[in-house]
């Protein structure tokens, strides 16, 4: 039996920026009444596909082909018109209108002139009955929680006659009970034949809903499978680029050292955590999780991206506030509720958000390094300007920063030299937790070594790190103990005692530890 034509077939799609090629000689194809899920790490080239097919982006070589023809359109307003809706992570519907209005927003049935507010009301209704959705029409759409505005999303694309249908990490923000109203709801559209392209970081997720799987890698294709052909594990490797046998025999750099083996007691009885986490968590953000970190541990995050690695460390960090659990420090209650608190406690997180929340890019070498001593000392304490020059001049020195100019503005620095400022600052107000969350990404080779380096050095000395990497191993290289996390929940906690890259992948793709 010949398999049927792909309602979207996209060939050789290549786009590149300056300095960098987004994709490359990507394929890809969705077939009526399937769902596809595009699958890839951050930089794989998801995005950049997406926003090819619905116009954003023009592409440099490659076809686009839709229902048999070509498509060329300039925007999402021309691909929704040929058929292609897109409904993004970050719900974009006006929370002032009604759900009536929001759904026919400019297409509004008119009669003599004027909106027909009750053809209007009964139009959307028709939409929601014909997905079961069981809303009031006239309601505000602000009333009504995420989960509702994204299902109001999905009825106004699919008012438009959509064929394909694209979901942007719809359940990003949704809890277990909203995600399966969600999911009944793509049913019904697969049902009527639409096309569904699904974007999730969630494998649980993806293998529950999709018929079908696009993996990319640098931007390039690696294949397509069908969901239940292809092994959870298989999948993950794929995606991260290396075979299951080179990560079985791949070891890790170091083992755990002595400061981990504190945290199982010494000859005086068993020793306390610097920082415990029991049942911490945060609704439609991380499930609760236990987590205890020791003086001068490396405890290492390891997950794919959206794994729930970079909520963690906000809660521990008070830039997340818990509604669940408790957290303490040396054994004492405490209730981070700003990182100002934090920074009190001497627990500082560095955001792997680099640009928009770490440096301050109009700012010089020393502002930034001396910033958040000055935030904790209040800004009517001023640090004088000799303190300055040395706290600056000190720590160019220790991390190698280049140019060595503390009057350098800090967006003329290279990145590697970015993040070892960000370091500086953090280290000036002498932690006693450092959460750095992807302190090595996008730098160099050197850079890199370096910043490992720093972290192991400081571990030495007493101080506790959590460490996050999408790099595995980079975590098993520099970590005593590692955390696993996966769809946002820790599954496991293992001592990085003989521990492989392989055997971590497997608890990331099972969910289940040895």
């Amino acid at each position: 039996m010949s398999e049927p034509a792909p309602v979207v077939q996209m060939r050789g799609i290549s786009i590149a920026f300056p300095g960098v090629k987004a994709l490359d000689g990507v394929d890809f194809r969705m077939f009526a009444g399937e769902v596809h899920s595009l699958m890839g790490e951050n930089g794989a080239g998801k995005s950049t596909l997406i926003k090819a097919l619905t116009g954003v982006y023009e592409v440099d070589t490659g076809s686009i082909v839709l229902d048999g023809r070509p498509l060329s359109v300039n925007g999402p307003a021309q691909a929704q018109e040929a058929g292609i809706s897109t409904v993004y992570q970050e719900v974009n519907l006006l929370s002032n209108l009604t759900v009536a209005e929001n759904i026919l927003l400019g297409r509004e049935p008119r009669k003599r002139g004027v909106i027909d507010w009750k053809a209007m009301r009964a139009r959307a209704s028709d939409l929601l009955s014909g997905l079961n959705l069981d809303i009031d029409p006239a309601s505000l759409l602000g009333e009504h929680s995420l989960a509702v505005q994204q299902l109001v999303a999905i009825a106004r694309a699919i008012d438009v006659q959509a064929k394909v249908l694209i979901l942007d990490e719809p359940t990003s923000s949704l809890d277990a009970d909203e995600v399966a109203e969600l999911f009944r709801v793509i049913r019904g559209l697969k049902q009527r034949g639409v096309a569904i392209l699904f974007v999730s970081h969630f494998l649980e997720q993806v293998y529950e809903i999709s018929d079908r799987l696009t993996v990319l890698r640098n931007g390039r294709f690696v294949g397509e499978y069908l969901t239940d052909e292809i092994l959870r594990i298989e999948l993950v490797h794929k995606m991260i680029g290396k075979e299951v046998a080179v990560l079985e025999g791949l070891d890790h750099k170091t083992h755990a050292s002595a400061s981990a083996s504190a945290s199982a007691g010494d000859g005086d009885g068993e020793s306390k955590p610097l920082i415990q986490a029991i049942g911490l968590g945060s609704r439609g953000s991380i499930a609760p999780f236990d987590l205890d970190v020791y003086e001068g541990e490396v405890v290492g995050l390891a997950g794919l991206l959206g794994s729930g690695r970079t909520e963690l460390a906000r809660l521990l960090s008070g830039v997340d506030h818990a509604d669940s659990g408790e957290l303490s420090i040396d054994g004492v209650a405490a209730r981070l509720r700003t990182p100002r608190a934090a920074l009190r406690k001497r627990i500082t997180y560095s955001s792997e958000n680099r640009r928009s929340e770490g440096i301050v890019e109009d700012l010089t070498v020393r502002d930034n390094i001396v910033l958040a001593l000055q935030a904790d000392r209040g800004w009517f304490r001023r640090i004088p300007k000799k303190r300055q020059d040395e706290l600056a001049a000190s720590y160019i020195q220790a991390l190698n920063i280049r140019p060595p100019d503390p009057d350098a503005l800090i967006r003329n620095l290279s990145g590697g030299n970015q993040q070892k400022v960000l370091l500086a600052r953090w280290l000036a107000v002498a932690p006693r937790l450092l959460i750095l969350d992807e302190p090595t990404r996008g730098i160099d080779v050197g850079a890199k070594a370096e910043i490992q380096k720093l972290v192991a050095e400081l571990a030495d000395n007493g101080m506790s790190v959590i460490f996050i990497s999408a790099e595995l191993e980079e975590v098993l290289r520099l970590s005593h103990r590692i955390a696993v996390m996966r769809d946002r929940e820790k599954i496991a906690d293992i001592a990085n005692d003989d521990v492989s890259v392989g055997q971590v992948m497997t608890l990331i793709a099972s969910g289940a530890e040895e």
